[in-house]
């Protein structure tokens, strides 16, 4: 009796914390949409007060005109599939074209960057990350705006190489990298990472650096997809411009 009573509290136990289990993960799921809700609330009014001019209309109010570099909303989305150990990396989030997402968006979680959408289906869509030497990131340094491009070397998921830094620039171990707003799927000051180690040979024009990143990959379980709300336009006016420059 006393060894039947054991058991059953034991299986008690471990039904008990299966369902604590799943309440938890959906209580960070709705937390994931709860910080997507505020973010875009919170990215409304930052835009709003960093707009505001001197121009008073007739109604005696101040007129608001936000950067159009600036507008942008955020799309939360959970990763259902994500892959670190490859040459060329993926992520597979759970939501699609049904709810907004579509090609070229970037990708960031609470801690930085994480990608860039790369194909759509109604109900999923497939995250080209920072781990695939496909892609490559405009970053700058946070203290000197000094920017190069972040590309992953495909051998360790913590770290990328920070490219085209001139042998000139100042920076040290640990200086922080920002996105420079250069990629226009991100907007600028979005975390990247840090400088976890450089050199530079005599003969070379260039530093090797080495960056942490700010997201670890093995532990991504929520994201915000950005809507960069005025891509299509800006798109648009620079291939115009690629193929006048073509036709010259």
């Amino acid at each position: 009796m006393s060894s039947s009573n054991d058991a059953v509290g034991g299986l008690y136990k471990v039904s008990n914390s299966f369902v604590e289990f799943f309440k938890l993960r959906t209580a960070n799921d709705n937390l994931s949409e709860e910080n997507t809700l505020l973010k875009n609330k919170v990215q409304v009014l930052e835009n709003r007060l960093n707009s505001l001019t001197d121009t008073v209309n007739n109604s005696g109010w101040k007129s608001v005109s936000i950067p159009p570099e600036n507008e942008y909303t955020y799309i939360s989305a959970k990763v259902i599939r994500n892959t670190t150990h490859l040459s060329q990396n993926y992520i597979t989030l759970n939501k699609g074209s049904n709810q907004g997402i579509t090609s070229d968006m970037g990708v960031i979680s609470d801690d930085g960057v994480v990608g860039i959408v790369k194909i759509v289906s109604p109900k999923f869509s497939i995250v080209i990350p920072i781990l695939n030497p496909i892609i490559q990131i405009s970053s700058k340094f946070k203290k000197n705006n000094y920017t190069g491009p972040l590309v992953w070397n495909g051998i360790d998921y913590r770290f990328a190489n920070l490219n085209d830094i001139a042998r000139h620039v100042r920076f040290s171990l640990g200086d922080t990298l920002i996105t420079s707003g250069l990629t226009k799927q991100f907007p600028e000051g979005i975390m990247v990472g840090t400088i976890n180690d450089y050199n530079i040979k005599e003969s070379d024009a260039y530093y090797n650096i080495q960056v942490k990143l700010a997201v670890n990959f093995r532990m991504l379980t929520h994201v915000k997809v950005i809507n960069y709300l005025n891509y299509k336009e800006q798109t648009a006016l620079e291939d115009e411009a690629a193929d006048i420059k073509k036709m010259k």
